[in-house]
């Protein structure tokens, strides 16, 4: 039986020593963003180079052929972070810690080989606990959202990597996410409002929790100057948002751009914020030089900018000493919304007021029914279907 001939793109190569023979194949074909690559290998036996010349051009033809490369995971990781100039510092700082785990796993291998079992592997050590972090230590078990940020956040460099023509596909896309266990959004009734301004008001920090159950966000309430308030006015502006990054706390530009806003002061929010000018103005004469800057509006002693995660302690404190249930400080926000929707101000009023981007966010997210409105609204609908029974009666 005849031999059958090679295929242009294999040729019989004999090596050096006269007698050992590979096959070679050469061939050009376009990757996945349409550039002409020349690949080249040899093989040991001629039907392995033919099955990876029909492997080759099948890709390419498909449009899906990758180019081998020994980009690392890492490597794609740090340059992906790199090009990400266009963010905030602290959702910068939050995608490279969603990245750390799987960099510190798998950094070292090549992007192309990483597989749907590879990141499993991560996605249920990162659950148990234990992954040892950079410096040594055992990180501690991820909740299911944390896991789920780091495979989205891996995924867009895996998109990113795919589109360059790096990796066939994202395989972070084929990995199972976990369940998350949302949790119900609590509010305050206008008469625990009102117990709990009742009971701060010799705190030093009554004006933080007006604030707040005025509908600014922590890192808002964080953030306010004095030179953005204006009580003769009676107003103020939102202009900065405190956050940490790291190890870091700084102010920053508004969460959005509707976040920057103007809001008229009530009576009781201006009289807590004079009061607590009054109190500052007490405390830097009590420490003289040793005053800060007390360039904000909630400041500790010392008159230093503090950091939005002690607002949320001081706030557990607060609704103990004041006895009304603890609910999150993030919470006093959506207070605010739903007790403004259930005395009929308008959505679009209210969404300008928490400073959301759309309706749409502020009906869905921030207003809640209370008890007291859903049993109102029972007994005006028994009070209609009663009369017209009644009248059919």
């Amino acid at each position: 039986m005849a031999r059958k001939q090679l295929p242009p793109q294999i040729s019989k190569v004999t090596l050096s020593d006269g007698k050992t023979v590979r096959y070679e194949l050469r061939v050009a074909v376009a990757d996945t963003t349409g550039k002409r690559r020349w690949v080249k290998r040899r093989f040991e036996k001629e039907s392995e180079a033919r099955t990876a010349l029909a492997t080759i051009t099948g890709s390419a033809a498909a449009g899906v052929f990758v180019g081998k490369n020994v980009r690392t995971v890492d490597a794609a990781c740090t340059e992906w972070l790199k090009g990400k100039r266009g963010v905030r510092a602290t959702t910068l700082y939050g995608y490279t810690h969603a990245l750390a785990p799987i960099q510190g796993e798998l950094g070292q291998m090549p992007i192309q080989k990483v597989s749907k079992a590879d990141l499993d592997v991560v996605v249920d050590q990162l659950v148990e606990g234990g992954l040892v972090k950079g410096k040594g230590k055992p990180r501690k078990p991820w909740s299911a959202r944390s896991v789920n940020m780091a495979l989205r956040v891996f995924g867009q460099v895996l998109e990113s990597e795919q589109q360059q023509g790096n990796v066939v596909r994202n395989v972070a896309a084929l990995v199972d996410r976990l369940p998350v266990e949302t949790k119900d959004m609590e509010t305050y009734t206008p008469d625990e409002v009102q117990r709990l301004l009742a009971a701060v008001e010799p705190d030093r920090l009554e004006h933080a929790w007006h604030l707040a159950l005025s509908g600014l966000r922590r890192g808002e309430v964080a953030g306010l100057e004095w030179a953005d308030v204006d009580l003769e006015g009676g107003k103020l502006t939102i202009r900065h948002n405190r956050v940490t990054t790291g190890a870091v706390t700084h102010d920053s530009a508004p969460k959005s751009r509707r976040s920057s806003r103007t809001l008229p002061l009530t009576a009781g929010l201006a009289d807590a914020l004079r009061a607590a000018k009054r109190r500052q103005a007490t405390e830097r004469l009590a420490l003289g030089e040793a005053y800060g800057p007390g360039t904000h509006v909630v400041v500790d002693e010392a008159g230093n900018s503090v950091a939005p995660a002690n607002l949320t302690f001081w706030w557990i404190a607060a609704c103990k000493r004041s006895g009304v249930r603890r609910i999150r400080l993030h919470d006093a926000r959506h207070t605010c919304g739903t007790l403004m929707h259930l005395q009929g101000v308008p959505l679009a009023v209210i969404s300008a007021w928490l400073g959301h981007a759309s309706v749409d966010v502020t009906a869905r997210v921030y207003l809640h029914s209370q008890n007291d409105a859903l049993t109102a609204a029972a007994e005006s609908y028994g009070a209609v279907v009663s009369k017209r029974v009644i009248g059919t009666a």
